[in-house]
């Protein structure tokens, strides 16, 4: 166990190098503060795995190709693909912004899909496979409400100082009641986001869909344009997954 716990701390420090992608042994020694012979160990056995690469002429690290491999087998297998992503190239055209697919994961979130819309420059980038937090950002709150009230309790407790739980519940009360979720400056300030759940056909949560958008200027007006197409995409992405509604 310590040794698949030690496997994947090297292989998420290696997928946080957005620079090179690369790292050297004493590198990796300092940043998962690893002795160099246990390291040492450790990075053959993932080599001989393809976890990881070595360069052969500068002798640093990156992660293997298997891990991407597997990936895109479970992002193949997934109803995301022949069923969601159309609905989201046609929300990104729509609304010109970047949309986001967001699935649960534990406490967390993970950002699956990302469609950025080629007419507008300025775009939002949130990176794919990245987690967040449940209690933050609207796509997460999105999916909070759609939860089974104590299933979303039980999670607000183990994200959230107990005093800050029932103005949280409250904000949730609101978001069942309107359909969406919208944050601002939540994870970046000058930016906003606007969400809504997406539910299968045993009206479970799944994910959610989300706008993120650049707050700066935005009009009321362009808020409940992009809120409207979003709840109606929502709703074709739900009933693709099979949810008939109430």
């Amino acid at each position: 166990m310590q040794l698949l716990v030690r496997a994947m701390t090297i292989a998420k420090v290696l997928a946080s190098e957005t620079s090179e992608n690369s790292l050297s042994i004493s590198e990796l020694s300092a940043k998962c503060d690893l002795p160099l012979s246990t390291l040492h160990r450790i990075l053959k056995a993932m080599i001989k795995q393809g976890m990881i690469e070595q360069d052969e002429q500068t002798k640093q690290y990156r992660l293997g190709t298997i891990w991407m491999e597997l990936g895109l087998q479970v992002y193949d297998t997934m109803d995301y693909i022949s069923k969601i992503r159309p609905e989201l190239e046609r929300l990104a055209r729509k609304v010109e912004e970047s949309v986001y697919l967001s699935k649960p994961a534990g406490l967390d979130t993970i950002i699956i899909e990302r469609i950025d819309s080629a007419a507008n420059p300025i775009r939002i980038y949130d990176q794919l496979g990245i987690r967040i937090p449940m209690h933050i950002g609207a796509a997460n709150k999105a999916i909070l409400a759609a939860m089974p009230v104590a299933q979303a309790k039980e999670t607000m407790e183990q994200l959230m100082p107990h005093e800050e739980i029932a103005e949280f519940e409250a904000q949730l009360v609101v978001i069942r009641q309107q359909g969406f979720a919208i944050s601002h400056g939540e994870r970046t300030a000058g930016t906003s986001s606007i969400a809504v759940s997406i539910l299968n056909g045993f009206g479970e949560v799944v994910g959610a869909v989300s706008i993120g958008f650049v707050s700066f200027n935005v009009s009321p007006e362009h808020i409940e344009n992009l809120t409207d197409s979003l709840v109606e995409t929502g709703k074709h992405v739900s009933a693709k997954l099979g949810y008939r509604g109430k």
